[in-house]
């Protein structure tokens, strides 16, 4: 398996597409109850095989990546050869990002000399998909990339 196993609560969400990828091998709705009671195995192995094909996906998609703590933002911008990386780093006493008041302040204060910033690309070090996976399994949420490109334009400004 290259990703992880999507969980009960995200097959029950993809439900619809599990039946069609199912349906693409030949297996119905009676023979996927059979193959879960008699061939658990091999049941596994097929939401294993849905999972990554989900995750391949979702991460192919993926363009922008964005990580929230209390005093820091990691803001990705995934290229196909290479990764940008915006760090904003909040050095104020009391602060918490993840609370919509203090990134409010981030926001309204971008100038604030306890404001650090700083930028940087790479090229991927493993397979793309493999190191934007790893992001997310770290925090990282995939997004639209307008937070990454508002402040990177007010870096190169």
């Amino acid at each position: 398996m290259k990703y992880t196993k999507l969980t009960k609560e995200q097959f029950e969400e993809l439900n619809e597409e599990f039946a069609v990828f199912l349906a693409a091998q030949s297996i119905d709705v009676k023979e996927w109850t059979r193959i879960k009671k008699e061939k658990p195995e091999l049941a596994d192995k097929e939401m294993e095989v849905f999972s990554d094909f989900v995750w391949e996906k979702v991460i192919d998609k993926a363009n922008y990546l964005e990580h929230f703590s209390k005093d820091a933002l990691n803001l990705f911008k995934c290229g196909k050869e290479n990764i940008q990386r915006i760090v904003v780093k909040v050095k104020k006493e009391g602060i918490n990002l993840l609370e919509s008041k203090d990134f409010e302040w981030l926001i309204d204060n971008s100038k604030d000399p306890r404001i650090e910033y700083l930028k940087g690309e790479k090229k991927y070090s493993q397979e793309r998909n493999t190191e934007i996976f790893d992001l997310i399994q770290k925090g990282s949420v995939v997004s639209d990339g307008k937070l990454f490109e508002a402040i990177f334009k007010m870096l190169v400004a």
